[in-house]
């Protein structure tokens, strides 16, 4: 007797999407319990160096300790290795060590934002104000009347370095960029959003009293320089050994009334960097070896010493293989790993530049993208259906909800992620991340339950 279409359809057919209804309230509470240590990172992840230094002392309550190349170690051993402060490996030894390679989560922790130029504090009428270089890609008229808060690092001439984080507290002052009345702005009204602002345009205002009633000119100016040197011990020429930058000033905020979103700063990409991070925090005794690694510069093309492109992450590897008596080479071609990256969230207000089959929805789970790029498939790694079939049987073994995803339609959307170069280590690759709304906005959104199944997916990689 044949099947009736009912029975033959939950056979075949893959499952209509349901969101939040398909998880249990024991679930979404566990979720919701996750996503208040992940706001507390968020808040204080703002830059990579922030991230590396937040999740350094997390892992060392966790028993990590500094990877020594010519130490002994065991399985079940923490040890972590960092690059410049920009980037972190995290690793846990597994009973076959290196031997049948390495499982890797990997995410980045630099985020779009506003970075100061060389040489930037200027004075024009009254107003002191700095120049800047927008890091990554963003919309420009979004960064326009936002608070601001001043981020990074400066070098001095005698080698200190002074840290500096001013404007995320309330009672902190806080910087912006200024946007023009709609009274005067009839022009600007009809120009293109990708003109209507010039890189030029984002000049950040820092200030606009003298230092004094004299006859000496920049005094605005003079009197801001004044205020840091007298808090910081800078001068001036210090900002040319400086890695400055702005981003918004605001809190990580529930979002909807049920309380079921998280909104900030810097979804793109800590909301895959944090899980990764617990996950291996929760992997005791694997059998392969696991890393957690939390890379720079994604944003710009993972180019430079600290991002993905460089070999940091592959000598690593390689003095981890060393310590079995493995060639590194070898052990990258048995590696297997999660490129922890976001995907773009259906937004029904935008309909028209996705692909609904083929796209990603908040509160459906992970996002597994099997190639990113852009038009027929450029600048991408392709996972095989092999890697795919593998992945998709650890997220049901692991009980772990999950969809498809492509980042809009085929010839309107695209990017990248550094999935790309480490299939270039001929290791086996996918993306898998959380879908974001809003993404490289000053203000992302994401699910709660989705981050919370990145957790567990990542964990299911390790174990």
């Amino acid at each position: 007797m044949s099947e009736n279409a009912k029975e033959l359809r939950e056979k075949l057919m893959m499952k209509e999407r349901r969101g939040a209804a398909t998880y249990s309230a024991e679930v979404l509470a566990q979720a919701d319990a996750y996503c208040e240590d992940y706001k507390k990172f968020l808040d204080n992840s703002r830059t990579e160096r922030e991230a590396v230094s937040y999740v350094k002392a997390l892992a060392e309550k966790e028993g990590f300790v500094e990877f020594d190349p010519d130490g002994s170690y065991q399985p079940g051993d923490r040890v972590y290795v960092i690059n410049r402060e920009k980037a972190i490996g995290l690793a846990v030894i597994g009973k076959n060590g290196t031997s049948n390679g390495v499982r890797l989560a990997i995410a980045h922790i630099d985020s779009p934002r506003i970075d100061l130029k060389p040489n930037p504090l200027y004075q024009d009428n009254g107003l002191a104000l700095f120049k800047t270089h927008y890091y990554g890609g963003i919309k420009k008229y979004q960064w326009t009347t936002v608070p601001l808060a001043l981020h990074g690092r400066v070098v001095k001439l005698d080698g200190s370095t002074v840290d500096i984080r001013i404007g995320d507290d309330p009672k902190d002052e806080c910087f912006l960029i200024t946007d023009l009345l709609p009274h005067l702005d009839r022009e600007g009204a009809m120009k293109t959003v990708s003109k209507l602002f010039t890189g030029e345009d984002l000049n950040i205002l820092v200030g606009s009293r003298p230092y004094d009633d004299s006859e000496e000119k920049d005094l605005v100016a003079l009197n801001v320089m004044k205020i840091l040197n007298d808090r910081f011990g800078i001068e001036e020429n210090d900002f040319l050994s400086a890695e400055l930058n702005f981003c918004p000033a605001y809190p990580t905020r529930d979002v909807g009334f049920d309380r079921s979103m998280i909104g900030g700063y810097g979804h793109d990409d800590k909301c895959c960097a944090y899980p990764s991070v617990t996950a291996i925090f929760d992997t005791k005794l694997p059998e392969c070896t696991c890393i957690t690694y939390l890379t720079d510069k994604e944003e710009t093309g993972s180019d430079g010493n600290t991002g993905m492109q460089s070999d940091f992450l592959r000598y690593f590897i390689y003095d981890l293989a060393k310590l079995d008596g493995n060639e590194g080479y070898r052990v990258l071609s048995k590696s297997k790993c999660l490129s922890a990256d976001v995907n773009a969230a259906f937004d029904p207000t935008f309909p028209s530049v996705y692909e609904a089959k083929n796209c990603s929805f908040i509160n459906e789970g992970v996002v597994i993208s099997k190639y990113t790029g852009h038009g027929g498939k450029y600048d991408t790694s392709d996972a095989s259906a092999e890697f795919m079939g593998e992945i998709r049987a650890m997220l049901a073994k692991n009980d772990v909800k999950w969809q498809v995803g492509e980042l809009g339609k085929v010839d309107i959307g695209g990017g990248g992620t550094i999935a790309k170069y480490v299939a270039n280590m001929n290791v086996d690759v996918v993306d898998l991340g959380v879908a974001v709304l809003c993404m490289h906005a000053p203000f992302e959104v994401i699910s709660k339950a989705d981050i919370y199944m990145a957790h567990k997916a990542f964990w299911g990689l390790f174990n």
